[in-house]
């Protein structure tokens, strides 16, 4: 199981943090972190329930993690393990997450693929993000697999999908003539484009496309 203590800084002061594995005493905070990160339009029917809780805590520990500072729970992450085909990439967030229940996950799969991630706007400031994608990075060495995955949501395309393909749109993040909100953060991660699928999620700002996103275990030799 995954624990590790350090600190952050709030300007110069120290701030002691700790990732770690979630449990069921944490449902309900995490429950309520989804409602701080999805307020109204969104419904509270995409937030978590404590079924699909249960099910990450229960099939694969190792991938729900969550991050607290100074005792507080400021976020989590979550993730299963997938084969993936680099050569058949289309798929939805439903269908590979199994609406959230990963009721599909497969232990001997060679790919962590992130189900979802969520900081409470208070904490934003300090990285948690980053710091919790990080420790699901040493998940997957740890595990021997070849790369971790998600579909990056790209809010900022809605913007300008009338002069710009997703692809196109996508190339200008990463050459830094743009920025978009998730897909810059995952580039700050490590992570690396490797296509577009459409009709991902039902999702306006990004006119239903996703990023796959990736990051390779730097010791796997397969």
């Amino acid at each position: 199981m995954y624990r590790s203590e350090f600190y952050v800084f709030d300007q110069d002061k120290p701030v002691p943090v700790i990732i770690r594995n979630y449990t069921q005493d944490d449902f309900d905070e995490l429950i309520q972190i989804q409602s701080e990160c999805f307020p109204p339009p969104f419904s509270s029917e995409l937030w978590w329930n404590k079924e699909q809780l249960s099910n990450h805590v229960m099939r694969f520990p190792e991938g729900a993690i969550c991050i607290e500072v100074d005792g507080i729970l400021a976020g989590s992450l979550t993730g299963l393990c997938v084969d993936f085909d680099p050569n058949h990439m289309e798929h939805t967030w439903e269908e590979i997450t199994d609406h959230g229940y990963i009721k599909n996950h497969n232990p001997s799969g060679d790919t962590l693929y992130i189900v979802d991630i969520s900081v409470r706007p208070r904490f934003r400031k300090f990285g948690l993000g980053k710091l919790i994608m990080q420790a699901m990075y040493h998940v997957v060495i740890q595990k021997k697999l070849v790369r971790l995955l998600g579909g990056g949501r790209m809010p900022g395309y809605h913007k300008v999908a009338d002069t710009l393909t997703p692809q196109q749109y996508l190339n200008k993040v990463i050459k830094g003539d743009l920025k978009d909100p998730v897909i810059t953060f995952l580039l700050r991660c490590g992570r690396v484009q490797i296509g577009i699928v459409e009709n991902y999620l039902e999702d306006e700002e990004s006119c239903n496309y996703a990023a796959l996103m990736e990051w390779k275990n730097p010791f796997n030799r397969t």
